[in-house]
């Protein structure tokens, strides 16, 4: 096999430049931002690496071709090109999954029985057996046809990247972990900040914020679908865990705090900061948002308020607003990251953000909006 591989990294719309820029600092080569994902170049190491570390990341996939498919002939072409004996053994397991989107093919259960069968049939002929088994390890295939390009697919993440393994428990419509490291990249937190979220929930932001600080790897405590390969050596898992371990930080003086009204949320928000470990850094107190005050010199405030589709209506999520505003002041060395799907934040809050990101919280159009001026 070529010792450069051709992978994407899938990420959150708006978080592709913070992906790319991660993926670069990890040694990765001809890294391309595009809508949705990035596509990159590496070995096996950089493989690891990426699925080890990334924070901002989805899942890392390889990329095995591109090509023109405007009918089943055209796609089951392009399969049967692809030399399968490569990633999958004789006994692998193939499962294939996928979507179609502004194509003549927009049929994504066809679509996975032809690529099934074009993969099925090319293994057949090189390992010489009438019947692929399908008894060892999983080698997911993933498909997307957009616009006539079909683009074909191994992911070697399994879970999601966002699951950390930390997170068991949460409370209703909590963040997702990739999200709020993001905002945490956002909010420029550093190895000796003091961070804030006074409506912590199940702890994701500040736990996420304490990963980044401490340089622990998300990925660190949690398995791949990768490492199961044969075609991977055992070896550059191991040295990548190594590696990643390497660069822990713990001698700083990181340290958070999580308020919240809701004692079960905090109980899980310990439980979850125990098992990321980073409970030694964060403190949690039972705490109404109305009695917020900045207690420390300087830091920085990161919250997710509940809002419209999570847990509070539109009116009560704008009074929400309004309580912020009044709370958090500008004072020189603070300040505030709030990330909300409402267009009229701002107007609510009461005064105008000094930079504005578009994401989005799943499926839900958001903004991050940062207040940092003086």
């Amino acid at each position: 096999m070529d010792n450069q591989i051709t992978m994407v990294a899938t990420c959150l719309l708006g978080v592709e430049g913070l992906v790319a820029n991660e993926l670069k600092f990890m040694g990765a080569k001809e890294v391309s931002p595009e809508n949705g994902r990035v596509v990159f170049k590496g070995d096996f190491n950089i493989l690891a690496r990426a699925n080890i570390c990334s924070r901002y990341a989805e899942r890392i996939l390889i990329l095995l071709s591109s090509f023109t498919a405007t009918d089943f002939q055209q796609l089951f072409d392009g399969i049967s090109k692809i030399k399968w004996e490569n990633y999958i053994g004789e006994n692998d397991k193939f499962p294939v999954k996928g979507s179609c989107l502004s194509s003549k093919l927009m049929s994504v259960p066809d679509c996975q029985r032809i690529i099934k069968k074009a993969v099925a049939k090319h293994l057949s002929s090189v390992y010489n057996k009438d019947w692929i088994e399908e008894t060892d390890s999983i080698h997911q295939i993933q498909f997307l046809v957009f616009k006539d390009k079909a683009s074909v697919m191994l992911d070697t993440t399994g879970q999601g990247l966002y699951k950390r393994g930390y997170r068991e428990n949460a409370n209703d419509a909590p963040i997702k972990e990739t999200l709020a490291a993001v905002l945490a990249e956002l909010s420029m937190v550093r190895a000796n900040h003091t961070v804030i979220d006074p409506m912590c929930g199940s702890g994701t932001i500040l736990i996420e914020s304490a990963l980044k600080a401490l340089k622990i790897p998300p990925g660190i405590n949690r398995s791949f679908s990768a490492e199961e390969w044969s075609q991977i050596p055992k070896e550059v898992w191991q040295q990548e865990r190594e590696r990643a371990k390497s660069e822990i930080n713990t001698d700083c003086n990181f340290k958070a705090y999580g308020y919240d009204i809701d004692e079960g949320s905090l109980n899980i928000a310990r439980e979850n900061a125990e098992k990321a470990g980073v409970s030694d850094r964060i403190t949690f107190i039972h705490r109404d948002i109305a009695d917020f005050i900045l207690e420390t010199e300087r830091g920085s405030v990161i919250t997710n308020p509940p809002y419209g589709e999570r847990l509070l209506d539109i009116e009560g999520a704008r009074k929400l607003y309004k309580i912020l505003g009044k709370k958090f002041v500008k004072k020189d060395g603070w300040s505030y990251t709030i990330i909300s799907p409402d267009d009229e934040f701002e107007k609510i809050f009461g005064r105008q953000a000094d930079k504005r990101r578009k994401l989005y919280n799943g499926m839900l159009k958001c903004q991050a909006f940062m207040y940092f001026k003086k």
